[in-house]
């Protein structure tokens, strides 16, 4: 498997994490995240569900990196995510600077390698014997 193969199944990982958080432990997720709003369960499964979502991209992604529907699909459910996050920040003010930062890491490196790769993860063509 590739790095960004790695990379991808550690945050599908991180991912699982926080649908757990979501599902079963409300808490640690409106600390670990939404530090400044209130949250209901509804809303923390809510937010399991889509976060399940991402983390099946990125396993998806991992091991078809030379899909670019799946490639494109993953990139995006980051530019999401953290578009999401950014405005729950500015706009909402449901989360902290630091809440926001843990976030930017892993969604930004995220996007930035995707970027860097976009066209390094093509079938190779068969070579001609001749």
């Amino acid at each position: 498997m590739r790095p960004l193969g790695w990379w991808l199944m550690f945050v599908g990982f991180l991912r699982l994490i926080s649908v757990w958080f979501g599902f079963f432990d409300i808490w640690a997720l409106r600390l670990a995240v939404f530090s400044n709003t209130t949250m209901t369960e509804v809303h923390g499964r809510t937010f399991g569900v889509w976060t399940l979502l991402t983390c099946t991209l990125c396993y998806l992604c991992a091991f078809n990196l030379e899909n670019k529907p799946i490639y494109l699909a993953t990139f995006l459910s980051f530019i999401y995510a953290f578009g999401h996050f950014l405005t729950e920040y500015l706009v909402y003010h449901t989360m902290v600077i630091s809440n926001l930062t843990t976030v930017g890491i892993f969604a930004g490196t995220s996007i930035i390698w995707m970027l860097l790769q976009w066209n390094a993860h093509q079938p190779q063509a068969p070579k001609k014997v001749e």
